[in-house]
C-alpha cells in the first residue's frame, strides 16, 4: 500500500484513520479528520484494510525494548469459540509482540517466542517470566535445544511477577468485549494488529513520540501513511 498523495485521497485517508482509531476504542480528539457519513460497515472495511498496514508501518520506528520478557496469553472469542492471544511486554510494559493462536500448547508457545525474537525492536531475553502454564517450559527447552534461545536464558514461573502483563490484558479485553467477539479468525487477527499497534503508539514506544501526546501521535500516524499536511 503506497503513500497517499492525490488531493482527493487526503481527506478520505484522514477519515479512515480517525474512524479506525474510534473503532479500536480511542477518542476522536486526536487531531485527525472526522466524517459524518461513514457507516459501521465502511468502518469495519477500513479497519480490516488499515489495521495490519498500521502495524507493519509502525514497527521500523519502535524503540528497542529491554531483555526482561513478561509473557502470557488471554482469551479472545472467535465465532463463539475461545482462541488464545499470546502477548509479551518487557519489564516496563513496552509491547514486544503478540500472536493469535487456535491452540494453547508447547508448539504455539515456541512459535510465539520465535515471533518475538524476530521483531526488529526486541532483543534476546535474559529472563522470561511466565505463569504456571506447563507449555512454557516445554517450549523454552525445545528452543534452547536448537539454540534459538541461549542456554543461560532464565525461565521464571511466577503469577505475581506477571501482574504487569495481566493488567495489560484488561485494555485488550475491554476493546474486544465492545466488539462482541469476532466473526472469523482472519478478522480477529487483522483487527488485533491494529489494536496492538495503537497500543504501542499510545505507550510512547515510537521514536520521538511521547506517551500521552495525542496530537503528536495522530500526526505520526498521518506521516506513516503519507497524508501529513
Amino acid at each position: 500500500m503506497a503513500a497517499f498523495s492525490a488531493r482527493d485521497h487526503r481527506a478520505e485517508c484522514a477519515v479512515v484513520l480517525s474512524l479506525s482509531l474510534e473503532l479500536l476504542g480511542f477518542g476522536r480528539d486526536d487531531g485527525v479528520a472526522q466524517h459524518p457519513t461513514m457507516n459501521c460497515g465502511m468502518i469495519h472495511h477500513w479497519v480490516l484494510s488499515y489495521a495490519p498496514e498500521l502495524d507493519k508501518r509502525v514497527r521500523p520506528h519502535l524503540n528497542l525494548t529491554n531483555d526482561s520478557w513478561r509473557v502470557d496469553e488471554t482469551y479472545i472469542q472467535v465465532k463463539g469459540e475461545w482462541k488464545y492471544l499470546y502477548r509479551a511486554v518487557d519489564s516496563v510494559g513496552n509491547t514486544l509482540d503478540f500472536m493469535l493462536s487456535a491452540k494453547r500448547d508447547g508448539k504455539a508457545s515456541a512459535r510465539f517466542f520465535c515471533k518475538v525474537l524476530k521483531a526488529t525492536h526486541t532483543q534476546a531475553p535474559r529472563v522470561i517470566t511466565v505463569d504456571r502454564n506447563a507449555a512454557y517450559p516445554v517450549a523454552v527447552e525445545a528452543l534452547k535445544a536448537d539454540e534459538t534461545l541461549a542456554a543461560e536464558t532464565e525461565l521464571r514461573q511466577s503469577k505475581y511477577l506477571n501482574n504487569l502483563i495481566e493488567q495489560e490484558h484488561c485494555n485488550i479485553k475491554r476493546l474486544t468485549k465492545s466488539m462482541m467477539g469476532f466473526g472469523s479468525f482472519h478478522t480477529a487477527r487483522r483487527t488485533l494488529r491494529g489494536i496492538e499497534a495503537m497500543s504501542m503508539i499510545r505507550k510512547g514506544q515510537a521514536k520521538g513520540i511521547s506517551k500521552g501526546k495525542n496530537v503528536s501521535q495522530a500526526k505520526f500516524i498521518e506521516e506513516l501513511f503519507g497524508i501529513s499536511a
